[in-house]
């Protein structure tokens, strides 16, 4: 039990000896770890929402029902149910003017889901610098140290040495784990991105049986059909 009590002191004079790096470490890696709980927060169960969502807007606009779609949006809070809002909004639009829309919604929705990681990128890129920061400094120490003591040895430049250490480690520990998370989050959204494009084809091709059926006949391959007049204004 001695033994172990002797170890946790080393282990936190060696942190007080690296203070230079490890307290704004120590700063960035809880902003950093803020992020990812908030972020993680933010995207679960996000995939199965939009995909329930994009089920029945599809179901009712396949029923003629805009009102119903729209309803079914505003009573969703999702990112896709602001797109498909912007998307009703419009009245004797082409389809293909409509897709942009949609990509545009869409961009602005994943800027905000992106909102953060940067964060996790620059600490990632940055600890193992303020490490090296932390290395050098603890080398000029332990060359000062022998200077003043006009001698060599290990008990003379073991402080300077050991913040050196610390720094190299705490700086390396915090850019693993801050890039981890980061790849991470950066998949989670990429995968949410897929989610919601193919919930937009699937909005727009909603659209166009509406069009075709609304209209008795399908429309032209390669035409400009427009979004069914009166139907998709909110009254």
């Amino acid at each position: 039990m001695e033994g172990a009590g002797v170890e946790r002191m080393t282990i936190i004079e060696l942190l007080r000896l690296g203070a230079l790096t490890v307290v704004p470490l120590g700063i960035l890696s809880i902003m950093a770890l803020g992020i990812v709980i908030e972020r993680f927060w933010r995207y679960r169960g996000l995939t199965k929402t939009t995909r329930e969502l994009t089920r029945k807007v599809v179901e009712s606009l396949s029923q003629r029902d805009v009102s119903a779609a729209l309803a079914t949006c505003q009573a969703t809070k999702t990112p896709m149910s602001d797109v498909f809002q912007e998307a009703l909004r419009w009245r004797n639009v082409a389809l293909e003017d409509l897709d942009r829309i949609l990509a545009t919604a869409r961009a602005e929705n994943l800027a905000e889901l992106r909102r953060g990681l940067w964060f996790l990128g620059t600490v990632g890129s940055l600890a193992p610098f303020i490490g090296l920061l932390g290395t050098v400094v603890g080398i000029m120490r332990a060359f000062q140290d022998m200077a003043v003591e006009g001698v060599g040895g290990f008990e003379v430049v073991a402080a300077g040495i050991s913040e050196a250490l610390v720094a190299t480690a705490v700086g390396l520990l915090v850019a693993i784990i801050a890039l981890a998370f980061y790849n991470w989050l950066q998949v989670r959204v990429g995968g949410i991105a897929g989610v919601f494009q193919r919930s937009s084809d699937r909005f727009v091709q909603a659209l166009l049986y509406v069009e075709a059926t609304g209209g008795g006949a399908p429309p032209p391959a390669g035409g400009s059909q427009g979004v069914p007049d009166g139907n998709l204004q909110p009254a």
